[in-house]
């Protein structure tokens, strides 16, 4: 039995999600393998004493987390893949 196809433009697709901020990983508040929406809040970066979340760019579910609690991350380093 053939597979079926996706019309154009209906494949998934994988999306870094990167941290705007240097700072230290100080929430992590959904799982890999969670939905999540648009905006959605990913992880909380604590940077000059200030808590910066990064959120999701869309829709989808999270491939993986590629941070833990109390990693120091870079600015612009991904800290999740989203499947959309």
């Amino acid at each position: 039995m053939p597979h079926a196809r996706r019309p154009p433009g209906e494949w998934n697709a994988d999306i870094k999600i990167v941290t705007e901020v240097a700072g230290r990983i100080c929430a992590l508040p959904v799982e890999a393998g969670a939905s999540v929406a648009d905006g959605d809040d990913i992880a909380l970066v604590e940077a000059m004493k200030m808590e910066i979340p990064v959120a999701s760019p869309a829709a989808g579910k999270l491939k993986s987390i590629l941070v833990k609690l109390d990693d120091v991350v870079a600015e612009g380093q991904a800290i999740a893949i989203l499947e959309t």
